[in-house]
Parts: structure tokens; sequence; C-alpha cells
């Protein structure tokens, strides 16, 4: 009897699981779904899903529109280069307040977060003007610098949350065996904190892949990533609805690679620990 109604349990939580999966992802397949329509079809009322005639027009009119591989590259260097460099930034703060706190660690933790919740038009001006001066207004380099800063808050604390889980007589029987700072950080704190480091790049990767606000303010031409493609769609002349779908598919496209890729990884390394 209790096993069966354990498997009822089960099934019963399976499929809510599923639904609310499928709820969330809705949205995403209507946006790859309204890419192969008519700007008509996309319109309709009541709403076209599955049977209309599939096109790929707009995925051509995107492409001779638009220099996508232009906008990739700089989505992937921003992302990639702001996870990097914040993880450079974070792992050292991160491992000192975990290992070696002082009675300021709290606060300053709280004060970092805190920061998340100032509203960025609020320093959107001092920010651009700054740009304007350093001559980093439309570049690479001064977007990957604010993407990183606007995500450190959040590295530092997932970073710190896994550093805690780490036994400190580790790290001490590392340092009475004649272990430096960095020995210490490359090579015993980093391997024993992979998967939470992992963690925090994929996040990071996606926040600033996401980042739409200040890409859209910074930058105009040669800096511009695939949030600023899509925005391109959005035009006085109104919203092509279809034609802003495929760029939308386009560009969450890689996420979606990114995913399942990590999904499948992160499938391999459960599989293989627990044979192990």
């Amino acid at each position: 009897m209790a096993r069966a109604v354990s498997n009822n349990r089960k099934m019963i939580n399976t499929a809510v699981a599923w639904l609310i999966g499928l709820l969330i992802f809705f949205p995403i397949l209507w946006t790859i779904l309204t890419s192969f329509k008519t700007e008509a079809q996309a319109i309709a009322d009541p709403p076209i899903f599955l049977f209309f005639d599939w096109t790929l027009e707009n995925y051509s009119v995107v492409q001779e529109r638009s220099d996508y591989m232009r906008f990739l590259w700089n989505s992937i260097f921003l992302a990639g280069g702001s996870t990097i460099l914040g993880l450079i930034i974070a792992v050292p703060a991160a491992w000192s307040m975990a290992f070696v706190p002082s009675k300021r660690t709290k606060d300053i933790l709280l004060w970092m977060l805190s920061t998340k919740m100032l509203p960025a038009v609020g320093v959107l001006y001092p920010i651009y003007l700054l740009f304007i001066q350093l001559g980093l207004l439309d570049s690479r380099i001064g977007l990957t610098i604010v993407l990183m800063l606007i995500n450190l808050p959040i590295i530092v604390w997932m970073l710190y949350t896994y550093f805690r889980e780490i036994p400190g007589e580790i790290l001490e029987a590392a340092r009475m065996d004649g272990a430096g700072l960095k020995e210490e950080l490359l090579y015993i704190l980093t391997p024993m904190a992979i998967p939470g480091i992992a963690s925090t790049m994929l996040l990071n990767f996606i926040l600033a892949w996401n980042e739409a606000f200040w890409t859209l303010n910074l930058t105009a031409v040669n800096a511009a990533p695939l949030t600023a493609f899509i925005a391109s769609y959005s035009s006085p002349e109104g919203l092509f609805f279809a034609k802003l779908s495929a760029a939308s598919t386009m560009a969450i496209a890689p996420i979606l690679i990114l995913g399942w890729f990590s999904q499948k990884q992160l499938v391999r390394g459960l599989t293989f620990g627990a044979v192990k």
C-alpha cells in the first residue's frame, strides 16, 4: 500500500514538473514557431499554432538585413570576457571572505548584494559621461567591464557559498605541507570547487548574454551584441512579429545549445560519480 502511494506520488510530481517545464518553455516555443510564419499569420486572430504554411523567408530577410555573425561574436566576447574577468576578481575575494573572515565580512557581503537593488538607470548618466571621456563608448572592452561589475556581487556570493562548504582543515594541511597562497588557490581550492565555479560561470554567462539595458545604451555599431540585433527589428513603422521572432530565435539558439550541452555534461558527471 505504501509503495503504491509512493508510486502515485512520484507520477503526480513528475506530471506537475513536466507541466511547469512546458509552461516555462512555451514562450520560447511560440517565438520559434512564429519565426516560420508570414507576418499575416503571426498576427492572426485567433492565433495559429502548428497548422500553417511554414516558411524560411524571415530568416533570409534577417540575414540579408543584418550581419548576424558580427552580433554573435560580440555577444560571445562580452559574455565570455565578463565571466572570465569576474572570476579572476571574485575567486580571491570569495576565498578571503570564506577562510579569512573579518567582523565586517557579512556587512560587505550585504552591501555588495544591495548594489543590485539600485536601478541601472540611476547610474547610466555618470557612466555614459565617463565612457565618453575615456573613449570607451561603443567598445567591447568598456562594455565587458560594465557587465562584469554589475554581475560581480552575484559571482562573489555564489563562490563564497561554495567555498564555505570546503573544510578549512584541508587548506591548513596544504599550508603545513608548504603550499603558498598561489598553490592553495590553483591546485587545492579551485579543483575542489569546480562544480560551484562551473555553475557560477554558466549563470553569469547567461546574465551577461541577456543583458539589454547597458548594451543598448552604451553601444551603437561596433560592440552591439545580439540584444541590439533583436531591438533593431522594433521600428517606428511597427513591430514585425515574424521577423522579430526569427531574430530572437537566432539570438537564443546559442544559449539553448549551451544549456543542452551543459545538461548532458552534468548528467555524465553525475553518472560517472555514481558509478565511481
